[in-house]
């Protein structure tokens, strides 16, 4: 306000407030620093899921929720404590652990959400994708792309659990969902050591000529753990020899990947596998856009923000947009790492910021 400026009147401005609430409108002038901050300000928080507190819970639910229509799923989604109880991880991304009991099955169906899961231990589940059964082995990620059928049985005596990514809260947030109920157990329940997905599309470095055309998803079902393994250790070896192989001293790292397109396997999930030696370090850095890790193996800590937080295998920690991250391995150390960052870089807002110098 200046000199020249008539003073205000207290009465008609409170009117005027009052009059634009009645006819559900805000004043941008009241609100630029919420709606456009400086930099940017996720309500998710960092956090730590600790698999100490994780798996007993899981197994509890076993013994007494079941599996079948209407829950569909024994998932426990993990909820961020700064987005008010919701059940998302963070603003665009959903995870859970996924418990199924000795020969229990869950139910086929679909929807719009891409997901994926991801095993830490464990063996003797078949997820069935669109009539493809695929086994789940620790280690392996295993994809299940929007809009195709699935479920999941277990020919074990042993329980299993796994841990669920999904885009929910992007695909809620959008309004973009849909769903459909599909068999009541599941359309295979064959066993095969290695699903058709496989055979037909993961051959490293090699394309079949059939089906040719652009996947918005990756075709291939499973990414074992013993080529994500192998790749890793030859990064190091290769180090070890004087070659430039890794993205940091001691961190060794791998992208997962769609053949057809050579980007991600999903359209909005980037999945990634690390390795540190140790005693190896990253350097601090602030990335647009959220990531969940979750510890295959080994101790180590993660330095989010200000705070420091020692990790170990199974537990599952969230780094909100723009936290600043950093990890250290104790022992060496493997990781598991999935973020929305195919949503943010496709609309050009991604961004990151290393230290110089850490």
């Amino acid at each position: 306000m200046t000199a020249s400026d008539p003073p205000l009147d207290d009465e008609l401005l409170d009117q005027l407030y009052r009059d634009f609430e009645t006819a559900n409108l805000n004043p941008l002038w009241t609100q630029l620093g919420d709606l456009m901050p400086m930099t940017p300000t996720s309500k998710a928080v960092p956090f730590v899921w600790k698999w100490s507190t994780l798996y007993p819970l899981a197994q509890r639910a076993g013994d007494l929720v079941p599996v079948g229509r209407g829950g569909e799923r024994r998932a426990i989604a993990l909820a961020n404590p700064g987005l008010g109880g919701v059940p998302h991880v963070t603003p665009t991304l959903w995870a859970a652990i996924q418990y199924l009991g000795p020969k229990e099955t869950a139910p086929e169906h679909r929807h719009s959400q891409n997901a994926f899961r991801f095993v830490v231990e464990g063996e003797g589940v078949w997820t069935v994708v669109d009539g493809d059964p695929v086994a789940m082995r620790r280690g392996d990620l295993l994809l299940t792309p929007g809009w195709h059928f699935h479920g999941h049985h277990n020919e074990t005596d042993q329980p299993m659990a796994w841990i669920d990514g999904l885009d929910i809260p992007f695909v809620h947030y959008t309004d973009t969902g849909f769903f459909e109920f599909g068999s009541d157990c599941v359309t295979d329940d064959a066993t095969p050591d290695v699903s058709r997905s496989e055979r037909l599309w993961a051959h490293p470095g090699l394309r079949p000529l059939v089906g040719l055309d652009a996947k918005a998803s990756s075709p291939i079902a499973a990414y074992r753990w013993e080529h994500t393994d192998a790749a890793l250790r030859e990064q190091l070896a290769l180090e070890d020899e004087g070659y430039p192989a890794t993205t940091e001293p001691g961190h060794a790292a791998v992208r997962y990947t769609n053949p057809t397109t050579g980007g991600d396997v999903m359209p909005t999930i980037r999945t990634e596998f690390h390795r540190l030696r140790a005693g190896a370090h990253t350097r601090p850095r602030r990335d647009v856009g959220s990531a969940v890790y979750q510890v295959f193996d080994g101790t180590g800590r993660f330095h989010l923000g200000d705070k420091v937080t020692e990790v170990g295998t199974g537990d599952l920690i969230v780094v909100p947009s723009w936290t600043q991250c950093s990890i250290e391995a104790d022992t060496d150390f493997d990781l598991f790492m999935f973020s929305d960052a195919p949503i943010v870089e496709r609309l050009h807002f991604h961004r990151t910021h290393i230290a110089e110098g850490a």
